[in-house]
C-alpha cells in the first residue's frame, strides 16, 4: 500500500519535472532563435516607446524579408556590444541620407515623420553634418531614435553593420494599456521602393531655409 503510494508520488513528480524541462527547453529555443523579450530603458524612442515598456523582438523576421525603412530594431551598440539599442531604420544600403535644417531626406525625398518628439538636430562633432549627403555602404543601416534631441544614433556614430542587428521589434506587451503590435508608420513606397534616382530634384530645391 505504502509502496504504491510512493510509486504514484514518484511518477507524479517525474511528470511535473518533464513538463518543467519541456517548457524550459521551449523557452530557451524561443529566446535563442525566435523571440527575445526586451525592456526599453531611456527616452531615446519617446513618444513611440517610453522607458520601462516591455517589448518582444523577432529574431527571424529578416530571414524571411528584407529590412524596411521605418522598422524599429534592436541592435548591439557600436560603442559597447554588451549594450543593446532600440532605434528606427531611416536608410537602407545604397540610400543617400541628408539632414538639412532639421529635416531628414532619403534619396532627395523629405520624410514625413509624425512619430518624432522633436525636430532632427545634429550632434556637435557627430558623424552627420548639416546639409551634407551621405550614402550608406552595403551591409549597413542608418538608424535614428524617435526622440531626436535625446538619442545617440547614426547621426553621432554613423551607420550600423547589419550583423549587429538582433531583430525587429514587433509587439509591446507591457504596460497593458499600450499593449499591441508595432506598426511601421511609413507608406509602402517609402518602406521598400524609395528610389535613389539622380533625376529626382535635389532637396535644396524642395525647401527654402
Amino acid at each position: 500500500m505504502i509502496w504504491a503510494f510512493v510509486k504514484a508520488v514518484f511518477f507524479f513528480v517525474m511528470e511535473i519535472l518533464e513538463t518543467i524541462v519541456f517548457i524550459g527547453s521551449l523557452f530557451i529555443v524561443l529566446y535563442l532563435f525566435i523571440v527575445q523579450p526586451n525592456q526599453v530603458k531611456g527616452v531615446s524612442m519617446d513618444y513611440t516607446f517610453a522607458s520601462g515598456d516591455y517589448i518582444f523582438t523577432s529574431k527571424i523576421t529578416y530571414k524571411f524579408r528584407d529590412f524596411q525603412r521605418g522598422d524599429v530594431i534592436v541592435f548591439r551598440s557600436p560603442k559597447n556590444p554588451d549594450i543593446e539599442y532600440i532605434k528606427r531604420i531611416i536608410g537602407l544600403p545604397g540610400d543617400t541620407v541628408t539632414v538639412a535644417a532639421q529635416e531628414v531626406y532619403v534619396n532627395n525625398r523629405k520624410l514625413d515623420e509624425p512619430y518624432i518628439a522633436s525636430k532632427t538636430v545634429l550632434w556637435e562633432n557627430g558623424f552627420t553634418k548639416d546639409g551634407i549627403p551621405y550614402t550608406i555602404p552595403e551591409g549597413h543601416l542608418y538608424v535614428m531614435g524617435d526622440n531626436r534631441p535625446r538619442s545617440s544614433d547614426s547621426r553621432e556614430f554613423g551607420p550600423i553593420p547589419i550583423e549587429s542587428v538582433i531583430g525587429q521589434v514587433f509587439y509591446r506587451y507591457l504596460p497593458i494599456t499600450k499593449q499591441g503590435f508595432i506598426e511601421n508608420p511609413f507608406p509602402e513606397d517609402i518602406r521598400r521602393s524609395l528610389s535613389n534616382n539622380p533625376n529626382v530634384p535635389n532637396y535644396l530645391s524642395l525647401k527654402s531655409f
